[in-house]
């Protein structure tokens, strides 16, 4: 079994702007609360098969998230499959509100392992990170 979580926020930047910031994977520590440390695992840093490793701290569970983009589409989309502890898939995707707004929609379908609750893991970590998750779109927003 695994669980979706999607958040999302309307960021009053244009579109070229907020893709600019989100597509430096590298910078993601700037907003998220919860990606510590990203340390890439492949040549490239951005596009379609760029692998990272993603220390990750929720709580006083720290664990490193293996991820591969596996979607990139300029100023739209980024998807990625997680490959490590917790495995899955996550999606970024923007759309042009107006000039002067974008919606910043996030979306991941996570299972846990058992060692991490399984199912009932992911039934009480579902809730909590979607209040993390919002509060990271809460910091990218400020950086506007």
């Amino acid at each position: 079994m695994s669980k979706t979580i999607k958040v999302s926020t309307i960021i009053n930047a244009p579109l070229k702007t907020v893709w600019n910031e989100v597509s430096r994977l590298e910078n993601h520590t700037n907003w998220m609360n919860d990606a510590e440390k990203i340390d890439f695992l492949s040549d490239n840093s951005s596009g379609i098969g760029a692998k990272m490793k993603v220390l990750t701290v929720v709580g006083p569970i720290k664990l490193y998230d293996y991820m591969t983009v596996t979607e990139w589409v300029e100023e739209k989309t980024i998807a990625v499959d997680h490959v490590g502890i917790v495995t899955g898939k996550g999606k970024f995707i923007l759309e042009e509100i107006d000039n002067n707004n974008t919606k910043f929609n996030w979306e991941e379908t996570l299972k846990f392992p058992i060692y991490l609750g399984g199912f009932i893991g992911e039934f009480f970590g579902a809730p909590v990170l979607k209040l993390i998750w919002r509060k990271n779109l809460k910091n990218l927003k400020e950086i506007f």
